[in-house]
C-alpha cells in the first residue's frame, strides 16, 4: 500500500519548513496541507527569487506536482487570490477542499478586538482571524469553502447569524458587514475559486491509490499544537503529525516517513514560556544573523537556545523517523553554544514537558562552536565541533538528523545516508 511522507514542525513554528519541503516536493508528485490559515508562513528561496508562502502547499514551486489545501485549513479567499497571482497555469495544478472553513474579514474585526480587550493578557496572535475562524467550526456555526458555489444563500446565513448577536458585536465594536457589500465580495470570491473547489478527501485517496508520491505538510510547529503545545499561547489547529489524518481525511496507516524540522536552536513569535530564551546579546545575533522575523507579520522572534527537552518530547508525539536540522550556518562564529539538556521545577530536575512551562529554568550544556558551516554539503565536510553537536543532539532526543541544512538555498543541503 502507498503511504504518504509526511512533514511537521517540532518547534515553535519557523522552523523552516518551507525549504524542506520544496527540497522533498521536487521528487513528489503531490503536496497536501492538512492544517492551519495565514498566519504561518513559508520562505522559500530559489536562486534569486524569494517566494513567500501562507496557504498554497509549497509544492506549487515543482511545476509538476499537485497541490492540495486540505478540509483541516482555515481559508482566507481574498488572501489565497492574492497568493494564487504569483503564478501561472494553476488550473489541474491546485484544488481546495469544499469541506475546509472559510475565514472572512469580519474574523480578523473579531480577532483584533478580542486581544485588545484581553491587554496585558493577550496571547499574541497575528490577528488574521485564525482562532474566531476556528471557533465558529468548533461552534457549528462556521460557513465552509463550498458554500461559495451558492453565494445568495451564504449572505443569508452570515447575516441572520449577526442579527442573532448583534448585541455582542456591538459591545466588542466590531462593525456588522453590509449585506450588498458581502455578497459582492463572496461572488468574486466564488468567480475566482469555483474551478478550483473540489472533494480533496477522494482526491487524496485517488492518488495514493495511483501509486503516486505524496507529501503532507501543516503549519506552525508541535509545542503550538491546541492540545499539546503550551496552552492558551498556542494555535487553535491540531499541529501534530496526527492533524494530518483529520485534516485530510485520511487515516493513521496512510502515513509513511515522518521528517520533523528543528532549527539549531530555538525561536518563539508571541507572548507565551520559552524555557531556552536567552536575554543576552547572543539572542540578538541569533536574530540578526537568523533573519528572524516573521513572514506574516515582520515581528521580531524570540530566540534562545535549543531545547532538547521539548524536542524529545515533539519526536515522541510524532513519531519522527528523522530530523531535518535547520539554519546549522546561524551559529557560526560562537564560541559556545548552549543547548537545554533539563528542566528545574521547585527545585526539582525533570527531562520531561511538564504541564505547566511558565516557570521552569532551563539546565544547559555547553559545546565548542565552530568558523562556518554556511553552504557545507557534505555531512564529513563540516567541522569536527559542529559534527560533534549534531551526534550529541541526536542522542539526547532519540532520533537522527537526516537532513541538515547549511544556508537558505535549496542547495545548501546536506543528505545523511543510513
Amino acid at each position: 500500500m502507498n503511504r504518504a511522507d509526511l512533514i511537521v514542525g517540532l518547534q515553535w513554528g519557523d522552523e523552516g519548513k518551507g525549504k524542506i519541503v520544496d527540497h522533498m516536493a521536487q521528487t513528489h508528485d503531490v503536496v497536501c496541507r492538512f492544517a492551519g490559515g495565514h498566519n504561518a508562513g513559508h520562505t522559500i528561496v530559489v536562486g534569486e527569487k524569494i517566494y513567500a508562502l501562507h496557504l498554497i502547499p509549497s509544492g506549487v514551486l515543482n511545476p509538476k506536482a499537485m497541490n492540495i489545501v486540505g478540509n483541516g485549513v482555515v481559508l482566507s479567499p481574498v488572501d489565497f487570490i492574492e497568493e494564487m497571482s504569483q503564478f501561472n497555469n494553476l488550473k489541474e495544478r491546485l484544488f481546495i477542499s469544499d469541506k475546509a472553513h472559510l475565514l472572512l474579514p469580519y474574523h480578523a474585526l473579531i480577532d483584533q478586538a478580542r486581544e485588545k480587550m484581553k491587554g496585558d493578557k493577550a496571547i499574541g496572535t497575528t490577528g488574521k482571524g485564525i482562532g474566531p475562524a476556528y471557533g465558529d467550526k468548533i461552534a457549528r456555526v462556521g460557513h465552509r469553502v463550498g458554500e461559495l458555489q451558492h453565494p445568495e444563500k451564504l449572505v443569508e446565513k452570515i447575516m441572520h447569524h449577526f442579527q442573532k448577536n448583534q448585541a455582542i458585536y456591538e459591545v466588542m465594536g466590531v462593525e456588522i458587514p453590509d449585506r450588498s457589500t458581502l455578497l459582492e465580495e463572496l461572488e468574486g470570491y466564488k468567480n475566482i475559486l469555483a474551478p478550483y473547489i473540489v472533494d480533496t478527501t477522494l482526491l487524496v485517496w485517488k492518488v495514493l491509490d495511483e501509486g503516486k508520491k505524496v507529501l503532507l505538510e501543516g503549519a506552525q510547529g508541535t509545542m503550538l499544537d491546541i492540545d499539546h503545545g503550551t496552552y492558551p499561547y498556542v494555535t487553535s489547529s491540531t499541529t501534530v503529525s496526527a492533524g494530518a489524518c483529520s485534516g485530510l481525511g485520511l487515516n493513521p496507516k496512510d502515513i509513511g516517513k515522518v521528517t520533523g524540522i528543528a532549527k539549531a536552536y530555538c525561536t518563539r513569535v508571541g507572548n507565551g514560556p520559552f524555557p531556552s530564551e536567552d536575554f543576552s546579546k547572543d539572542a540578538e545575533r541569533l536574530r540578526k544573523s537568523g533573519h528572524e522575523f516573521g513572514t506574516t507579520t515582520g515581528r521580531p522572534r524570540r530566540c534562545g537556545w535549543f531545547d532538547a527537552v521539548a524536542m524529545k518530547h515533539a519526536v515522541r508525539i510524532n513519531g519522527v523517523d528523522q530530523v531535518a536540522l535547520m539554519k546549522l550556518d546561524v551559529l557560526d562564529g560562537f564560541d559556545e553554544i548552549k543547548v537545554c539538556t533539563g528542566y528545574e521545577v521547585d527545585g526539582k530536575v525533570i527531562d520531561y514537558v511538564p504541564y505547566d512551562l511558565e516557570d521552569v529554568k532551563p539546565i544547559y550544556e555547553a559545546f565548542p562552536g565552530w568558523n562556518r558551516t554556511e553552504g557545507i554539503r557534505n555531512f564529513d565536510d563540516l567541522p569536527d565541533t559542529a559534527k560533534s553537536y549534531i551526534e550529541a543532539l541526536e542522542a539526547m532526543i532519540g532520533a537522527r538528523m537526516g537532513i541538515i541544512s547549511t544556508s537558505p538555498q535549496r542547495e545548501d543541503t546536506i543528505i545523511r545516508g543510513k
